[in-house]
């Protein structure tokens, strides 16, 4: 079978969730190869490539490579689309990912599809587009396919591998070093789940009235082990952190279950969660246009409905 590379999106050698979901994807479409850069990999590393199905791990450990942003893992992954012929590249449909996957499309004469929910065995893409109003299937006419996937389209499934340690390295082009990382700075990491990672996302909204009454939300988040979203209401109120705001100029997730508390539904915050799985609306209005497309609703004050869950939640775990 045709080899897939897979670009691993991971923090210093920490392998994030959403790799092992493209791993899992790979799988129904070639021969999965994780591509690694930068710092970090170690036995844990390659153990998790492993269980989750990379036959191969191309490993480029050169520090230049982790010390410019962006285009160098586009110069790498372009070398290696035409060392081994893959059939396909895939990556994360965050920020970063897709922007590697722009610059490895201009480099390599490729298509490039961005924000996939699925990829069928024919390498066709089912996109959510037009902020969400309509479902597009595509595929690549030029090239190797470029595919960044949304986290969370793939329930990652475990299946043994080799992860075959492969080194590599590319020269860079001078235009790769333009852009240079001067400082890197972690954010403090809390006990909840990272937002597109989370399988439960709790978001609230304008009908949460203020910053101080996010605690309710976050109450029901730590209950439910989810993640804690907002909308670009609250956001933009100053309620909430930005990094926290899902929609189409925030994040896009696509939980399991996604809880939205006092969010209307507008377009805006819709393109940025409707490919949750399943969706629960609390609201008081009962014409607000999340209703349609929520599975489950709730018409009433969110101020009396989420303790009441978050109550009932608790007394059953």
């Amino acid at each position: 079978m045709a080899e897939i590379l897979v670009l691993v999106d991971h923090a210093d050698g920490a392998v994030k969730k959403v790799t092992l979901e493209l791993l899992t994807k790979a799988r129904a479409l070639g021969t999965p190869s994780a591509v690694f850069i930068g710092a970090g990999y170690e036995a844990g590393t390659a153990e998790k490539l492993a269980e989750y199905g990379a036959a191969k791990v191309y490993v480029a450990e050169d520090k230049d490579l982790d010390g410019y942003v962006t285009a160098p893992k586009a110069e790498l992954l372009a070398k290696l689309v035409a060392d081994t012929g893959a059939a396909a590249v895939l990556v994360a449909a965050t920020a970063e990912g897709k922007e590697v996957a722009a610059r490895l499309a201009i480099k390599t004469g490729s298509g490039v599809l961005t924000d996939a929910v699925d990829v069928s065995a024919d390498l066709v893409a089912e996109q959510s587009i037009f902020g969400g109003s309509t479902v597009a299937h595509s595929k690549v006419t030029q090239g190797t396919p470029i595919i960044a996937m949304r986290p969370n389209a793939t329930a990652p499934e475990a299946a043994p591998a080799a992860a075959e340690r492969v080194d590599v390295s590319v020269e860079l082009t001078d235009s790769a070093k333009l852009a240079k990382v001067v400082e890197k700075v972690v954010l403090p990491k809390g006990d909840r789940p990272e937002l597109t990672e989370a399988s439960i996302v709790v978001s609230g909204g304008r009908g949460v009235g203020s910053g101080e009454n996010f605690a309710i939300i976050e109450q029901l988040a730590d209950a439910l082990g989810a993640a804690v979203g907002a909308s670009r209401a609250a956001v933009d109120a100053g309620w909430y952190p930005h990094q926290a705001q899902v929609g189409q100029t925030g994040k896009t997730v696509s939980p399991q279950l996604y809880i939205a508390a006092g969010i209307s539904g507008a377009i805006q915050h819709r393109a940025g969660m409707q490919t949750s799985k399943t969706i629960v609306a609390i609201n008081k209005d009962e014409e607000a246009p999340i209703f349609e497309l929520a599975d489950y609703g709730v018409i009433g004050d969110l101020f009396k409905v989420v303790p009441q869950v978050t109550e009932e939640i608790l007394k059953r775990k």
